[in-house]
């Protein structure tokens, strides 16, 4: 695996890889952010409006799931549609590259799932030894 990484890191450099601007890390950082997979989780669900979210996750904060949506959206990951009502209600729904991260993000997901309980025994061991 290591060699993997290393080859990919090799062709970026050969390629003139300016760390600020690298594809992965601007990806990660929207994609790593707190809220966000369980946002799009939520939506994998089908589209849902703003409340809806609200209550699916209910620690978040009106505030943040607002910037959360924005990002998604921004990021083209999110759609979010206007419905000409009184007052105008707003509904979110994955787009079709949402649906692809939330896909290939599955090995992620299985991987979390399976060593959760080792990394929480791992960091109550190290915990206790500080």
């Amino acid at each position: 695996m290591r060699d993997t990484a290393q080859t990919r890191l090799d062709q970026w450099k050969d390629m003139g890889f300016d760390p600020a601007n690298c594809p992965v890390r601007q990806v990660l950082d929207h994609v790593g952010a707190k809220w966000t997979m369980l946002i799009l989780m939520e939506l994998s669900q089908g589209p849902q409006r703003f409340n809806g979210l609200g209550r699916a996750v209910p620690d978040i904060s009106k505030r943040m799931l607002t910037q959360t949506l924005r990002d998604l959206e921004r990021d083209g990951l999110v759609l979010r549609e206007v419905f000409p009502t009184k007052p105008p209600s707003v509904e979110y729904r994955l787009s079709n590259m949402g649906l692809s991260l939330l896909t290939s993000m599955g090995p992620l997901f299985d991987w979390a799932n399976g060593h959760f309980q080792t990394i929480l025994a791992s960091r109550h061991s190290f915990d206790t030894a500080q």
